[in-house]
């Protein structure tokens, strides 16, 4: 069974879904889904779907999907169904996506779900997805709950980075109190695509050969709107001389009066197209000549595989959570990215990164980092869930396997 809940964004959805991708090819995968529907995404056509009672956050508090029940009958269901799918299927492992290191606003479930698996399934294995940047600048109290929650009920971190980037110990400061296995798994990405295998007329229209190629892309869509609207001030000062076309995607949970708002100022202008999503980001990414983006996880990601040319700007959920600028300055630093911090984010600033951006060419390939974290997870479980503590099953694995505290 695998726990995912996406409370803002869909960083964590794509993340979970590229790691069940490569799961269902040894497992039979339950996926616990506790957001809201996204239309047009999807899940591998072998995965069952436990589709929760959608809930989500808004200004701080939970939201639920129209309905005659309230937030707190939908928490008492989710609670409910949780451990009544558990007693159905009898997993031999559950993996919980980022929780304990965030999802505290969840205990309400997740508490008496864990402990409902320890009193009544102790070998069921439980295992904790988590991203390479916590973020989240935790007090000492807060940190002892995760290394208490994960010392009780958690038999394993998945810790989603290659630590020549970024390790467990650069993330967690209190790492050497917890007593679980931790395992670097890599990098999670999706499969690559080839460049010839793209059709770049279908995306990027019929004269894109002549044209510069600007792909903007939000996310999840709930911040970033002002990146859009500094797009769009710079399009309309950007140099005539230069043909472009501007691929446009704010994100499934964008307000609609924003979209409308932008697609009307761009009515007339049909070298900029906005659309909300499309699962194909990946192929635009790769025949860009620039993107501009926030810099999530899975974003992070599709620019290191595609190697395209990149402007990012780290726009947080909140002052505290410092995930995206962690990740992008240590990026720039590489050499990866170009950065704009979002204090910096005016339109000649960004044309300007654009045009230095045209005329370079970035180079990811000497980056080295391991990119197969899917399937580094999936053949580690294998081998995890049949034979404790585990051993490794190469070298690759030698070197991420990193065992604490076992005196």
């Amino acid at each position: 069974m695998f726990y995912c809940q996406y409370l803002s964004g869909i960083g964590h959805l794509v993340r979970s879904t590229e790691i069940v991708r490569s799961l269902v090819k040894d497992f039979k995968v339950y996926f616990i889904n506790g957001g809201p529907v996204i239309e047009g995404f999807e899940m591998p056509p072998e995965v069952e779907i436990i589709r929760l009672p959608a809930l989500w956050l808004e200004n701080g508090q939970f939201t639920v999907d129209n309905s005659s029940l309230s937030v707190e009958e939908v928490k008492e269901f989710r609670k409910k169904l949780l451990i009544s799918e558990f007693d159905r299927i009898q997993p031999d492992c559950l993996i919980t996506e980022f929780f304990p290191f965030g999802r505290h606003k969840l205990f309400f479930e997740l508490i008496p779900f864990v402990e409902h698996i320890k009193a009544t399934s102790p070998n069921t294995k439980i295992a904790c997805s988590l991203r390479d940047v916590i973020g989240k600048d935790s007090d000492t109290e807060e940190e002892q709950t995760i290394c208490n929650l994960m010392n009780s009920y958690f038999d394993l971190l998945l810790f989603h980075s290659d630590p020549n980037f970024q390790s467990f110990t650069q993330s967690f400061s209190k790492h050497q109190d917890i007593k679980s296995d931790i395992m670097h798994t890599g990098f999670v990405t999706q499969a690559p695509i080839l460049y010839d295998d793209i059709d770049i007329n279908q995306f990027w229209g019929a004269n894109s050969s002549k044209e510069v190629k600007i792909l903007v892309s939000l996310g999840g869509g709930r911040i970033g709107y002002e990146l859009i609207e500094t797009v769009l001030e710079a399009s309309s000062i950007f140099d005539k001389n230069i043909p472009y076309t501007i691929r446009i995607f704010t994100g499934p949970f964008m307000p609609e009066d924003k979209i409308e708002k932008w697609k009307q100022a761009t009515y007339n202008q049909n070298q900029i197209r906005i659309e909300r999503y499309t699962p194909q980001l990946l192929a635009y990414m790769k025949t860009a000549d620039v993107s501009i983006s926030l810099s999530g996880y899975n974003t992070t990601m599709n620019i290191l595989s595609t190697g395209v040319n990149a402007i990012v700007v780290p726009i947080g959920h909140e002052n505290q959570d410092k995930e995206q600028l962690i990740r992008t300055q240590k990026l720039e630093k590489m050499g990866a990215v170009d950065f704009i911090h979002p204090k910096d984010l005016e339109p000649l600033h960004l044309i300007e990164k654009i045009l230095n951006c045209l005329g370079k060419k970035v180079s990811t390939k000497e980056l080295a980092f391991d990119m197969n974290g899917t399937e580094n997870t999936k053949n580690f479980l294998k081998q995890y869930l049949t034979s404790i503590p585990p051993t490794p099953l190469n070298e690759g694995f030698q070197s991420n396997f990193i065992p604490i505290n076992r005196n």
